[in-house]
């Protein structure tokens, strides 16, 4: 399947062209530099937030980000989830393995988002031009990285919300032991993987590509990582290939608090430091190649 990026291209370049007009003063020579200079700036956050703006209305139209951010987690969740029962399993935990699949699956729209959508997306704006054409219209280096992560973490909250909902009549959300711990893991989780996204995203040369790359690594991390059979059943080589996954770390994070099957402290520790990593190395990439 390959994302058809023409609307994109319209909507960016409208929303990074359309002119602001600036208040001026005939005051004094340095209260009109004053003025100026703080309308420049407010025209500028003004050009930011339609920018943000425009990517959310594009990634809500992208049939690619429908499919795998909104639609495949929610299918795949509904028919893994009453594969096994409904009863506690050692093999999940001690848990219902229902709600092992539910609390799983909310990492699979992180994952989605930033190894499929992202890169597509963004690898379409660098194949066309649009992001020299962001710095030409007097974009600052960090406002298209900027939306591009406001725009996923929209995606993934509205999918993570929407799988939620189909998941509650159907198999039960579980009640959270440790709030505060799977809240930071979902949220470190998705600057994680968004960031990643941005990343490929500018460093892969076309939509082709990126969707390629993209396919590539989801599929993988995602049997392995959080969507697959539980650690328990895999064998020591496919546990060994798991266990330092970025998914599967974010996985680790959101579900044993959850479940209450364990504190996750070690993979937390380590989604957040990915996160903080992936963050500052995909805003650096994001402003050279705005060059």
């Amino acid at each position: 399947m390959t994302a058809t990026m023409e609307p994109s291209l319209a909507t960016a370049t409208d929303a990074v062209t359309t002119p602001a007009t600036a208040p001026t003063t005939t005051t004094t020579a340095t209260a009109g530099t004053a003025t100026a200079t703080d309308a420049g700036e407010a025209a500028g956050r003004g050009a930011v937030r339609r920018l943000i703006r425009a990517e959310l209305r594009l990634t809500v139209r992208d049939p690619m980000t429908m499919f795998f951010v909104f639609a495949f987690p929610v299918v795949t969740m509904l028919i893994i989830g009453g594969s096994f029962g409904r009863s506690p399993d050692e093999d999940f935990g001690g848990t219902d393995p229902a709600h092992w699949y539910v609390a799983s699956y909310l990492t699979v729209v992180i994952a989605a988002a930033g190894l499929v959508m992202l890169p597509v997306h963004i690898a379409s704006y660098r194949e066309r031009g649009v992001l020299r054409r962001f710095a030409a219209a007097g974009f600052s280096r960090w406002s298209f990285a900027a939306a591009q992560l406001v725009a996923g973490l929209v995606a993934i909250a509205l999918a993570g919300a929407v799988l939620l909902a189909v998941a509650a009549p159907v198999y039960g959300v579980p009640t959270p032991h440790s709030w505060w711990r799977v809240a930071v893991g979902l949220a470190a989780g998705a600057v994680a993987f968004v960031s990643i996204g941005v990343l490929l995203g500018t460093l892969l040369p076309s939509a082709r590509s990126a969707q390629a790359v993209g396919l590539l690594l989801f599929f993988p991390s995602f049997l392995l990582g959080a969507g697959g059979p539980p650690p328990a059943v895999m064998g020591s080589a496919l546990r060994v290939i798991a266990g330092p996954l970025p998914l599967t770390l974010v996985t680790k994070a959101v579900r044993e608090p959850w479940l209450g099957i364990g504190d996750a402290t070690g993979p937390l520790v380590a989604v957040v430091a990915l996160a903080l990593v992936a963050l500052a190395v995909s805003a650096r990439r994001s402003s050279l190649t705005s060059r």
